[in-house]
């Protein structure tokens, strides 16, 4: 679950700390203040984009942090240990993003600095949101379709087939571009891949030969110069007059003689013997390493051009040896294929007929469980809707055969009939947004048992709706908090009355600037902001009254 979020320096946020609950946690406040701020913050941390215009005038940067507590944290931690950065320690997760007035920004995991990616796929396992105008993505078959496999825990079968489609494809465009060629293109493309084939084999690059040749240009251009100091330092060691090697040979004279005067000294003579021992093999280590190094205008001549090469090579065919020698792979397969157009045009239809019976095969198996999950997504969702508002809608799914697709071989259409006696129609046909919302609801109400992300963030949901289906979409927003933590925004009275924890969205002005301020509200506050949310700001019994027996019946 979310335990807190602090946010500062963030629109008309100046700095605030909300600790959140389980279950439902619901937010309040009039229009205008700053209650999407909170949620927007929230985004920032699953990396979304960042504006620097959202920093609060006068500051120069802004923050977000939150700080997750998880039931099961390994599959955080297993993209902790793939992008090297360190384990959750309790399964406590924290997340931080800082946004500068020049348009940078630093983003940390658990105190270590990260990527926007990174934030984003972490944010997978740890969020769903839902904005005011998400259940618009409702009507878009793509989306139908990424539901219909989470429902039906069906991503490893989709997995498997979306990589074989992706194998096909490439023999595909492989095959068109062989193909569509005349010619002269061909004749000029097996011109070009021969002179570049034959200048990388003619460098011959070998991965890590490039350091080298940096570290023995430095040493063969300085080597009057290394010969220089080596020297003075093997005199000042051992050959000069005096040396620091005849100065330690004269304090053991001195010292053996000490032994029989101080007992103290027999442990001096053997620290001066092994300093001695130490300065003879300082100089020998000079001696050895300086041994073979010359000023050889010729080689010097040969190191700098051959580094020429390498950074003539690297403008042209990548960045590393590495790279040079993977483009020269493919410069050869490509101009074998050239050369040989027939036979491999011939081959490639051999191999794209292969892997299109592979795609079909697990296109197929695919399309038998998602037909399966899809009658029992249906009658799911039916009954969802039936608690919200519509006791004699349907909901289905229609899956139709389709040619292959970088998703399957089916194409989908949610459909429905809000009353009975109504065909069911596309979704999109659905001119109702509010009727959207509730099937939205309904679609997360499904999924939230199906998937583990722990938190469920609902942007006003409930736009569009009242009175009695206020009160319905506030009872499954607190089913569904009953196995994840949900933040829900509301405008309605019906809505809030369920929250386990209410948290109201304020404006104060202080010393002529305006800031947002939210606190968790007791239970007296709590009747007098769902008083307010029923009449306005001019609070009567009756409002209060009728505030008190919602929230003790439903609160």
């Amino acid at each position: 679950m979310l335990q807190s979020l602090r946010v500062r320096n963030l629109a008309l946020v100046e700095d605030i700390t909300v600790e959140f609950q389980s279950g439902l946690n619901v937010i309040t406040g009039e229009t205008g203040a700053g209650k999407s701020v909170i949620i927007g913050a929230l985004g920032l941390l699953l990396g979304e984009r960042a504006d620097k215009n959202l920093i609060r005038a006068g500051a120069d940067q802004c923050l977000a942090e939150a700080v997750f507590q998880l039931n099961d944290s390994d599959a955080v931690d297993a993209i902790l240990e793939e992008v090297g950065l360190p384990p959750c320690e309790g399964r406590q997760l924290l997340v931080r993003r800082t946004l500068l007035a020049n348009g940078t920004g630093k983003n940390f995991i658990n105190d270590s600095t990260t990527t926007l990616q990174v934030l984003k796929r972490m944010g997978q396992h740890l969020v769903d949101m839902h904005g005011p105008y998400d259940h618009q993505s409702l009507l878009n078959t793509d989306f139908q379709l990424d539901i219909l496999d989470a429902f039906g825990h069906l991503w490893e079968a989709r997995e498997t087939y979306e990589k074989l489609y992706t194998g096909l494809r490439a023999l595909q465009l492989q095959r068109k571009e062989l193909e569509g060629a005349n010619e002269q293109e061909v004749a000029q493309q097996i011109e070009l891949l021969s002179f570049q084939m034959k200048e990388i084999q003619d460098a011959a690059p070998v991965e890590g030969e490039e350091e080298s040749l940096v570290k023995e240009q430095v040493q063969v251009a300085n080597a009057q110069r290394i010969l220089e100091l080596a020297g003075g330092i093997q005199a000042a060691l051992m050959e000069g007059e005096p040396s620091a090697f005849n100065g330690m040979a004269f304090a053991q004279k001195g010292l053996a003689e000490l032994t029989g005067l101080i007992e103290a000294a027999a442990g001096w003579k053997e620290e001066a013997r092994s300093i001695t021992v130490q300065i003879q093999e300082l100089a020998g280590a000079v001696e050895h390493t300086v041994r073979n190094i010359e000023g050889d205008p010729a080689r010097l001549q040969w190191l700098e051009d051959r580094m020429a090469l390498y950074h003539r090579l690297k403008r042209k065919y990548g960045g590393t040896a590495k790279e040079i020698l993977e483009h020269g792979e493919k410069t050869k397969v490509r101009l074998r294929d050239l050369e040989s157009r027939g036979e491999r045009l011939q081959e490639l239809d051999e191999d794209v007929a292969a892997a299109l019976d592979r795609v079909n095969q697990a296109g197929g198996k695919l399309g038998k469980s998602r037909r399966q999950a899809a009658a029992k997504l249906a009658k799911t969702i039916t009954a969802e809707l039936s608690d919200l508002g519509f006791p004699h809608g349907a909901f289905a799914v229609d899956l139709q055969a389709a040619e292959p697709g970088p998703s399957g071989l089916d194409a989908i259409e949610f459909t429905f009939a809000p009353n009975a006696g109504e065909p069911v129609r596309p979704l999109r046909a659905i001119a109702s947004s509010g009727e959207i919302s509730r099937v939205m609801l309904a679609v997360k109400a499904v999924l939230a048992d199906h998937d583990s992300i722990p938190v469920l963030v609902f942007d006003e949901i409930d736009a569009n709706v009242g009175g009695a289906m206020g009160t319905a979409i506030g009872t499954k927003l607190d089913t569904v908090g009953r196995h994840h933590q949900v933040l829900c925004i509301t405008h309605l009275p019906q809505v809030a009355v369920f929250g386990k924890t209410h948290f109201a969205v304020v404006k104060e002005v202080v010393n002529g600037r305006t800031r947002t301020l939210i606190s968790c509200l007791k239970k007296e506050q709590r009747i007098e902001e769902v008083a307010r949310m029923l009449g306005g700001r001019d609070l009567t019994s009756v409002t209060l009254k009728h505030a008190k027996e919602m929230l003790g019946k439903n609160g």
